[in-house]
């Protein structure tokens, strides 16, 4: 039979081999592991079927603990079960992993291996997660490429099957995971000559069924406990060679050699390596290199790691070795060793010849592991005196555990090429790379390969895609450093990276410019020209920023790089490249309409035709650079740990550099410092137009556009071009007013401009380079303008912009639905808030290094910010309130012995005054500053006096009442994290929680919540979700004395800032439950309607503005206030244009109408429910 060859991910490859084992999945969302779950959703729901004739039935949990309990209770009913998992995830699952071994159950955990939070969150790969798991009794298998998960993965369940000891199938997350590669594709006809169809059967047959029933999962006792668990000794005695019975069939379909350690190098080598995961790949490239050299090197590669057998890895080891390596990709704290150096090492305890064995760590968190960090532990093996315990890939300078490095090694086959892009989120550059792959993978003989690097924003941060194309299988897990073809798809990205970092020597570099060839001179930094000429770069612009306006594209410029790539890389014929580039988007936009498909057609067209090759003038080989002064106003921390973080050039910050901050503690403010200057268009303010409302600062998601008020000092001083204008209203007379646009900090969404109410707009979105102006003056503003927002109370939308946001320039997506709600509350409260933030899109863009978005004000006060689990947040909060309110209660009580003694009156009235304001936000702020010059003022008199006072000056910082908030996103608030949110409302403490209603998990990539509405397409729900939205609101206003309110920004301000300050003001919990349109929703117009698309939704009977408030019915009236009007707009029009609804019509024809009506239908309850409460007395 012919090889069946296709280009996917490790996600896929892993997906496609359990789906023919799979009858049941229960899984529940996490990175990197989600789209196992997500593609297996996809093609059940398109019906494609397993090998037992079926197609999968895929059950998305309200947690990973669920998933796993779902997962036990599927196999105990008889039905083979999978699950996919990673990190925290696999964690939650531990409980039940013992059950489920205990209980010698077949099933298959399938997981992108991820760090565990610790220090800080990192979604990247290692193994941490794995090895917590080693001692439940799982078997664990282990591989270390695409192709290696595509032979492998089937392992897991035949040998689970057959032996009935589960499997734990583990690859490296992101590097295998989301590592695209061209692979052989097994045949599902031989995974179903494989199985052991009887051991299904007396699976089956083992199952709970009342026709004959059991009792399992007893209680025992010591009597028997210790006897039973060793009873399944000899299952896990038999699973060594059942894995290498199986792996011997794989060997044999596939051609490749599998076994449970495998060996790779010198038959006779003396020093040896022993890994597993990507890194082996690496392994194998430095071999071969090393070999070519004349060293007698080599590796074990560990495929089954758990049980550990001795048989099969003494059968791998060459007899020949001296002296071992194991390489760890986790780390122990405290350990004498991590877990592989100790397994190795207890195989050869008795060996009266054994080798020294050393281990290290490398990796963690996806530190990129290259060819001379390899070549850096073999150094180590050979030296005489072999470091132990040593880091790679570092430089420990604290503990100087780490290696040194030699320089770069290229151990790729010769024929690769190897391509970088630079690309901004969002504006398609990884997708169309993938599209690329899959071209060139599945229409040529070519292997390929393609990595994706990302840093932390959300969309419109830093992408760079590392292809590789070759004739030779691709080993190199790890990116590019040397390039034969570039591109930067972002102007703004020149001079602020190393962009032509590794490019070689006649190599191709394609610039995505608005610089016509005269202006480049002036525009490339000096080491950019002497690159171009001194190596004779092959340089190209094009301009698809205005090819993609002109075509109707706008900032989608993928298509267009795409098919530049392929003219100039000449990896294939291009015009079979144009052939195929056209199928796709026919394949990927075809239900979408000709429209659609004739702008991408043009777009192919436009990107071969309009490259410019530039003629690299000769003076460039001597480009001098220009001075700059260093900027000693930019704090230590900015300079040395966030500028070189910016610059991707964190991987070169040694140990020290986070010394005295271990655990993890970054300063605020950082993102002030960023400048990213991201944005196409940026509004310009018409002063002449505008009227004041100050709506553009409300609701930009990055703060990036303020109102200011100056004096007549601040005018003077202000630049030339910085034009104002009289501000209105009493209490600002005499002052003049201006909105500033922070030009290098906007993200160009276009919010403002959309909800501007002057009768002929006020901001205009123009090209950022015509607002250079803008920059000194924004600098202006920011430095020399005082925040004037003790003119007026800041209860309306207009006063309190005239605050200072203590949240500005996040990662948050351009137009992101979310962040203005918080901002807005930092305007009101942010000097004495603590904030609990939920692991997802919140945490992310609200505390992701190097970014700490969160400020302090100008007398150094601002929110607090945290980050635990994604589970656990409002425990989490809660134990913020809990603990401050200790610390608070003890200075009453100090305050309370204080009155009793002799002290001057001035002080008893303080201390007096701040015991009646103690749980008054405002209230305790002045009563605060009194209590402190009180006491400032006191010299005490008594040894008693004394010691009161100096108990109460260490707590000065708790004075004030914190205003605790607990922020999460729906998926936490409606699933996983529900059960503790219920808990901590029902507690009854002060505590507010503000949801960011998304209707979807937005940070896992938009999979359906119990927040997503009937109709929505979601994945995990991909022919569109059957059952309603669960109302959160509701279910909280049950308890009487929880505040709840729904709002919605762009659909009545007045009423969200009513909402904030009645729930901060309530003495108990709040809840706001905030509608937060995502560029998840696929938006008609996109995220520059964000807003307008809240005011639709309430307009059209989508979403319902209410408040509950529990002082009402203290007062004998209604607690329920119905604040939406009567639906103007219709539904159905206001649900089709978003993509999560109407793509619906296109895929599943036959059910959209039906789930469409049921939406509305349900919708409609909702208000006529909320109705009867207004109503009701």
């Amino acid at each position: 039979m012919a090889k069946k060859m296709k280009t996917m991910d490790g996600n896929t490859a892993a997906a496609y081999a359990s789906y023919a084992f799979t009858e049941v999945a229960a899984i529940f969302p996490i990175t990197p592991s989600s789209p196992m779950a997500e593609v297996t959703d996809e093609w059940a729901a398109n019906g494609q079927k397993n090998i037992f004739g079926q197609p999968v039935k895929i059950v998305e949990m309200q947690s990973e603990g669920g998933a796993a309990g779902a997962v036990h209770g599927s196999l105990q009913a008889g039905a083979l079960t999978t699950t996919y998992t990673a990190s925290q995830g696999l964690l939650l699952m531990i409980p039940n992993m013992y059950k489920i071994a205990g209980e010698l159950l077949p099933a298959v955990f399938h997981v992108s291996a991820r760090a565990l939070a610790s220090h800080a969150l990192s979604i990247f790969g290692d193994h941490s997660d794995v090895m917590s798991t080693r001692q439940t009794g799982f078997a664990l298998l282990a591989e270390g490429s695409v192709q290696e998960v595509m032979d492998l993965a089937g392992v897991a369940h035949l040998s689970a099957i057959k032996s009935r000891v589960p499997f734990l199938n583990f690859f490296d997350g992101f590097r295998t995971s989301h590592e695209v590669q061209k692979v052989e594709v097994i045949d599902y006809d031989d995974y179903a000559k494989m199985v052991d169809w009887d051991a299904i059967d007396a699976f089956r047959k083992r199952a709970l069924n009342p026709e004959h029933p059991v009792t399992r999962g007893t209680a025992q006792n010591p009597d028997i406990f210790f006897q039973a668990r060793e009873a399944s000794n000899s299952y896990y005695d038999a699973v060594p060679d059942i894995v290498n019975d199986y792996m011997k069939q794989i060997s044999a379909i596939t051609g490749r050699e599998y076994k449970p350690f495998t060996y790779y190098g010198d038959p006779e080598a003396e020093n040896v390596i022993v890994a597993m995961g990507s890194v082996t790949e690496t392994c194998e490239e430095v071999i071969d290199y090393l070999r070519a050299k004349g060293e007698k090197v080599g590796l074990v590669k560990v495929h089954l790691y758990r049980p550990f057998s001795s048989k099969y890895f003494f059968e791998a080891m060459p007899k020949s070795v001296k002296r071992i390596a194991v390489l760890n990709m986790t780390k122990e704290p405290g350990a004498t060793a991590d877990p592989l150096t100790l397994d190795v090492r207890s195989l050869y305890y008795s060996s009266e010849n054994k080798p020294v064995i050393i281990g290290g760590r490398y990796g963690l968190g996806s530190k990129d592991t290259k060819p001379n960090q390899i070549i850096s532990v073999f150094d180590n093996l050979k030296s005489g005196n072999p470091r132990d315990g040593f880091t790679v890939g570092i430089v420990d300078d604290v503990t100087h555990l780490s290696l040194p490095l030699g320089p770069s090694v290229n151990t790729e086959d010769k024929g690769a090429i190897r391509c970088k892009f630079w690309g901004l989120g969002s504006d398609g550059t990884v997708g169309a790379n993938k599209q690329a792959i899959k071209i060139i993978g599945d229409h040529t003989d070519m292997y390929a390969q393609g990595y994706f690097s990302y840093d932390s924003k959300k969309s419109g941060g830093v992408t760079v895609s590392h292809l590789r194309f070759g004739k030779a299988k691709i080993r190199s897990t790890y990116l590019i450093d040397e390039a034969d073809y570039i591109a930067c798809h972002n102007q703004s990205y020149v001079g602020k990276y190393d962009l032509l970092n590794g490019l070689k020597k006649g190599g191709t570099f394609v610039l995505n410019c608005q610089w016509n060839e005269a202006e480049l001179d002036e525009k490339l930094p000096a080491d950019v020209k002497r690159k171009i000429a001194n190596d004779d770069i092959n340089f190209y612009t094009i301009n698809a920023i205005d090819i993609g306006r002109e075509i109707g594209l706008g900032s989608r410029i993928n298509m267009i790089m795409q098919s530049a790539f392929f003219k100039l890389a000449n990896v294939m014929p291009l015009d079979e490249a144009v052939k195929y580039l056209k199928d796709s988007i026919v394949h990927s936009y075809g239900k979408k309409g000709q429209a659609i498909l004739d702008m991408n057609f043009a777009a192919v067209d436009r990107g071969i035709n309009s490259l410019i090759k530039i003629n690299v003038p000769e003076s460039w080989k001597k480009a001098q650079d220009a001075f700059v002064a260093e900027n000693e106003g930019r704090p230590e921390f900015i300079r040395k740990i966030v500028d070189p973080m910016n610059a991707q050039k964190g991987d070169d910050l040694p140990v020290s550099a986070f010394k005295g901050i271990e655990d993890g503690t970054f300063p605020t403010g950082t993102s002030a410092f960023e400048k990213r200057g991201v944005a196409v268009t940026v509004p310009e303010w018409q002063p002449k137009n505008c009227i004041q409302c100050n709506q553009c600062s409300l609701v930009c998601p990055h703060a990036a556009i303020r109102p200011f008020v100056l004096n007549a000092e601040e005018k003077k001083n202000a630049p030339e071009s910085f034009v104002t204008i009289p501000a209105a209203g009493p209490q600002f007379k005499g002052l003049e007013f201006k909105i500033q646009v922070a030009t290098l900090d906007c993200t160009g969404c276009g919010n403002c401009a959309d909800v501007c109410p002057a009768k002929e707009k006020a901001l205009v979105m123009k090209p950022m380079e015509t607002q250079e102006q803008e920059i000194a003056n924004w600098n202006y503003a920011d430095k020399h303008v005082v925040y004037k927002d003790n003119l007026a109370p800041k209860t309306n939308v207009k006063n309190s912009q005239f605050a200072q946001p203590l949240i500005q320039f996040s990662g948050a997506c351009a137009g992101c639905g979310e962040t203005p709600y918080i901002k807005a509350v930092t305007q009101l409260y942010g000097d004495r808030m603590m904030i609990a933030n939920a692991t997802g899109c919140s945490s992310i863009w609200g505390g992701s290094a190097p970014a700490t978005v969160y400020c302090a004000n100008r007398e150094g006060k601002g929110p607090s910010w945290a980050n635990s689990l994604f589970e656990d947040n409002a425990e989490y909060g809660l134990g913020m309130l809990l603990g401050v309110k200790q610390i608070r209660e003890n200075i009453a009580m100090q305050l309370g012995k204080l009155l009793n003694l002799d002290v001057p009156a001035d002080l008893k009235a303080a201390a007096q005054d701040w015991l009646s304001n103690m749980n008054e936000g405002e209230g305790s702020k002045k009563a605060s500053k009194a209590l402190s010059d009180a006491l400032d003022n006191f010299k005490p008199g008594c040894e008693e006096c004394g010691k009161v006072v100096d108990a109460l000056n260490k707590n000065r910082d708790h004075f004030v009442k914190k205003s605790q908030w607990i922020l999460g996103g729906d998926g936490w608030a409606y699933d996983i994290g529900y059960g503790g949110l219920d808990h901590v409302l029902a507690s009854g403490e002060d505590v507010n929680v503000l949801v960011f209603d998304t209707e979807i998990y937005s940070n896992t990539g938009g999979q359906a919540s119990k927040s997503t509405p009937t109709a929505a397409v979601a994945k995990f729900a991909a022919s569109g979700k059957r059952i309603k939205k669960k109302d959160l609101g509701m279910i909280a206003a049950t308890y009487g004395y929880v505040y709840v309110a729904q709002v919605a920004m762009g659909a009545n301000m007045n009423q969200f800032m009513k909402v904030i300050q009645e729930a901060e003001a309530h003495k108990g919990p709040s809840l706001i439950i905030a509608y937060a349109p995502c560029i998840n929703h696929g938006i008609k117009g996109g995220m520059s309607r964000t807003q307008t698309r809240e005011k639709l939704a309430v307009e059209s009977g989508y979403w319902h503005l209410w408040r509950y408030v529990p002082e009402l019915k203290e007062q004998g009236k209604n607690p329920f206030i119905l604040d939406s009007k009567e639906p103007t707009k219709s539904f159905q029009d206001f649900i089709k244009d978003e993509v999560r609804y109407s793509s619906l019509k296109k895929t599943f024809p036959e059910i959209a109408d039906e789930l469409f009506q049921a939406a509305e239908k349900h919708a409609g309850e909702r208000l006529e429910t909320y109705k009867r409460m207004a109503k009701d007395n």
